[in-house]
């Protein structure tokens, strides 16, 4: 993707969440050039990626196979000091745009449809359990939980939930999500999240984009981190 691509979706993506009347944290804002001044008191933000982040998952086509996230909190399975145990992002899906079949190993989530650009705004969530990670199983059903009302659908099921329903994603089932006709805002409330071994992907896809810099960086991507230390 284009770094000139990805400043735009940023830009839109903070009017939307604005729009929203979500309030972003004060980091998501600071530039280039704000990061170079920031000091090891905001190794967090750093060392568990917490901020601007998107991808197109190798596809080449962003609004066809892409998502746009920002981690507002992590924790960090790879460093014993951090104490913390959950993750929250916001993920904004565009119409049409869909997040690809893949399942964690560690994470358990919620997903939450938080709001919609218009009235009736549904995302929709394709479920099968998995053989491994390249395998659906396609005939064992899929324990559900949405908003506390548990059961289970058969393999394939698609869950849709209007603006305000929630799922709950239990370890090892692949799901695969989109939008049909409005942009939504949605919530991730998790365990750690750790999207650099825990995203297990039936087809071979890249979770970080190839980025050709055609211009300086509006804000920094959580990859960006290690050239601004």
């Amino acid at each position: 993707m284009k770094r000139s691509e990805i400043n735009a979706y940023i830009n839109e993506a903070k009017d939307f969440i604005a729009r929203m009347r979500f309030a972003l944290p004060p980091f998501a804002y600071w530039t280039p050039e704000d990061w170079k001044s920031k000091g090891g008191e905001y190794d967090e933000i750093r060392d568990n990626q917490l901020g601007w982040d998107l991808t197109d998952f190798g596809s080449g086509d962003y609004l066809k196979i892409g998502l746009f996230l920002f981690t507002i909190r992590n924790g960090n399975l790879h460093n014993k000091n951090c104490q913390k145990t959950y993750a929250e992002k916001l993920l904004v899906v565009q119409p049409g745009q869909v997040t690809p079949y893949h399942f964690h190993k560690s994470k358990m989530e919620d997903i939450i449809n938080r709001g919609s650009a218009g009235e009736n705004g549904r995302l929709n969530i394709k479920l099968y359990n998995s053989v491994d990670p390249h395998t659906l199983d396609e005939t064992s059903p899929i324990g559900v939980s949405v908003d506390g009302r548990n059961y289970t659908v058969a393999a394939g099921s698609v869950v849709s939930l209007s603006v305000g329903e929630s799922i709950t994603l239990h370890r090892g089932v692949f799901h695969q999500f989109w939008s049909d006709d409005s942009t939504l805002l949605l919530g991730e409330v998790s365990m750690v999240n750790d999207d650099h071994a825990d995203n297990f992907f039936l087809e071979q896809r890249g979770r970080f984009p190839e980025i050709e810099e055609d211009e300086k960086p509006l804000h920094l991507l959580v990859g960006d981190y290690p050239k601004y230390r």
